[in-house]
Parts: structure tokens; C-alpha cells; sequence
């Protein structure tokens, strides 16, 4: 089984919990594990937040400006891809920021909710992070991977 979408959004917050309901729309049908469907779409959420956030050249009220999600269901694992057109940033592994913070604990979260993470630039067109999971099934999936 493989299923894959992608999405060209506006830097609008609005955005993020649309990108969220198609991906959890997506893994029901399939039939993806609810536990795993979670943890990917609230790393997805920080994924696309920060897109909307730092994704662009003159921030976040420049809504004309857009970003890409990307998500895989191939086999046994789900890689999602989002790529924004800002400035980017380093590609290293975030440190641990505290709990309360209001800032900075997005890649933090996707660390701990993913497999595998990958952060990156594409010189000239913005920053990319993508992360998978292994995907566990319902018993009843419809989908599931054979």
C-alpha cells in the first residue's frame, strides 16, 4: 500500500490544522495505529507552525508567501516533508528547551514523536524538515501494508 499528497499553503496559521486533518483523515482511512497517527500529526503541526512562523523573508504577516507538506504512507512507515521558502536554519539537533517556554520546543518535539528526523536548507529556497515513523496498524485496517 502507498498513498502520498502534497499541500501548497499560505503562511496563515489557518493552515496548520488543515494540513493536521488531512494527514489524521488519511491515516483513519488507511488504517493506521491512532497512537502512531497522533504523534505524527502533532509533529507535523510543529513542522507546518514553524513554517508559518519562520518560513518566509518578512515573517509571519506576509501571508503571500507559501510553504509544501508532503506526506509518504509507503509500506510500513510514514515520511512527511515540509519546506518553506524563508531563511532557514542550522540543520543541527535542537537542545532541550524548558517546558515553559512559549519558544523553541517545536523541533524538540518532532524529535521525540519521529523515528528518524532530518533538518536542512536548500540554498536559495528555504528550510527543510522531514521526519518518519514505523506505522502500526489497526486490526481492521484497510490498508495495511502487506
Amino acid at each position: 500500500m502507498s498513498i502520498w499528497w502534497s499541500l501548497h499553503l499560505r503562511r496563515e496559521a489557518a493552515s496548520v490544522p488543515l494540513a493536521r486533518r488531512l494527514l489524521l483523515g488519511t491515516m483513519e482511512t488507511a488504517g493506521v495505529d491512532p497512537d502512531v497517527s497522533y504523534d505524527l500529526s502533532l509533529a507535523l503541526s510543529e513542522a507546518c507552525a514553524n513554517a508559518v512562523e519562520h518560513g518566509g523573508e518578512s515573517g509571519p504577516q506576509d501571508s503571500t508567501e507559501a510553504y509544501r507538506v508532503t506526506a509518504y504512507l509507503d509500506g510500513e512507515k510514514c515520511r512527511i516533508e515540509v519546506t518553506d521558502s524563508g531563511p532557514g536554519f542550522s540543520p543541527v539537533r535542537p537542545r532541550p528547551t524548558p517546558m515553559e517556554a512559549e519558544h523553541g520546543r517545536g523541533l524538540c518535539l518532532i524529535h521525540e514523536l519521529a523515528d528518524h528526523v532530518q533538518i536542512g536548507n536548500k540554498p536559495g529556497r528555504g528550510a527543510v524538515v522531514s521526519f518518519d515513523k514505523i506505522l502500526k496498524w489497526r486490526e481492521d485496517a484497510p490498508l495495511m501494508a502487506v
